[in-house]
């Protein structure tokens, strides 16, 4: 098994290292961008800098920048036993996609798995496989909508929490950025600029960590996440930028408005799942979809107010 697993890594080893970041430019008639993925992509502080940096750039933009990520999801379809003590298994995205599509209509559609789907267990071609089927269902679903999809290498796991499900977490990866060669894909990278970074940082200090648990990352792993993907949306030399504040340092509106668009993601998002009816519990019940288009238009005008200002 090892055997095979390196063989897969180093097969993909060239294809990985011959390509650049993806260059991604919006459309300029685009009017939804949605996120899709798990509770990485739901805690959503990489999609809040990616709209936030992406308004200040274009302030007057009027895209929707909508997340729908759900905690503990697969697109695998894949869920260990006994998950979360058994009280229910993961959601699969395939469950859950047609109501999506019945009430949104993206014209860019980011999705972000990997990180479950391998189900924190050695590499097995079994469950690679799933998870490759289901990749390529979710692209050629995103795409039967007339929506671009872009694809994100999930985030790296700790290898300090476990080396072997880091080194799976590898090999999806390289899968994901080959198919930038063989299929076309549009595929932004945050795995690999995520795992050298921690290895850089962990060569200085050896307690230094981008998530306690190995997975959630904190907001500089978010931020690792978000400075790739404006990279590829065309913000020239994000990737090199150690901070939020150190890109937007000549927007003195940026904080602020980073405060509010992510509090108008979270009603958004949570809004929607209701809406949508996801099938996975425990999470906080999102308002009705009337009265959170009423917040979110009044945080809206809120955030033009500030995009506006002279500050």
């Amino acid at each position: 098994m090892k055997g095979l697993l390196l063989g897969i890594l180093i097969s993909v080893f060239c294809i990985q290292n011959s390509q650049s970041q993806e260059r991604l430019p919006i459309p300029s008639d685009a009017q939804q961008v949605l996120f899709l993925g798990n509770s990485i992509t739901y805690g959503g502080k990489y999609i809040a800098y990616v709209e936030t940096c992406y308004r200040l750039k274009n302030p007057d933009s009027t895209i929707e920048w909508i997340n729908l990520g759900l905690p503990s999801e697969t697109v695998s379809g894949l869920s260990e036993e006994g998950h979360a003590n058994g009280e229910f298994p993961r959601p699969d995205l395939h469950e859950r996609l047609a109501r999506v599509f019945a009430i949104l209509d993206p014209d860019v559609v980011f999705f972000n798995y990997g990180m479950n789907d391998g189900i924190y267990m050695p590499f097995d071609m079994g469950r690679f496989q799933l998870y490759q089927d289901g990749i390529n269902w979710l692209y050629g679903e995103i795409e039967s909508k007339n929506a671009i999809p872009v694809a994100l290498t999930p985030p790296v796991f700790d290898p300090i929490k476990g080396i072997d499900y880091s080194q799976v977490l590898d090999v999806y990866s390289d899968w994901l950025i080959s198919k930038r060669g063989s299929d076309s894909w549009k595929v932004i990278d945050i795995h690999g600029p995520m795992r050298e970074y921690l290895a850089k940082e962990r060569r200085k200090h050896a307690d230094f960590f981008l998530a306690k648990d190995g997975i959630h990352p904190g907001d500089e792993g978010h931020w690792l996440m978000a400075r790739e993907i404006l990279e590829g949306l065309g913000w020239e030399k994000a990737a090199q930028s150690k901070s939020f504040e150190h890109l937007t340092k000549s927007f003195p509106q940026a904080s602020e408005l980073l405060e509010l668009i992510t509090k108008k993601q979270m009603i958004q998002r949570d809004a929607l799942l209701r809406e949508t009816k996801h099938l996975r519990p425990g999470l906080a019940e999102g308002l009705p979809m009337d009265e959170a288009v009423k917040k979110i238009q009044e945080l809206e005008e809120e955030i033009m107010s500030l995009l506006n200002s002279d500050i």
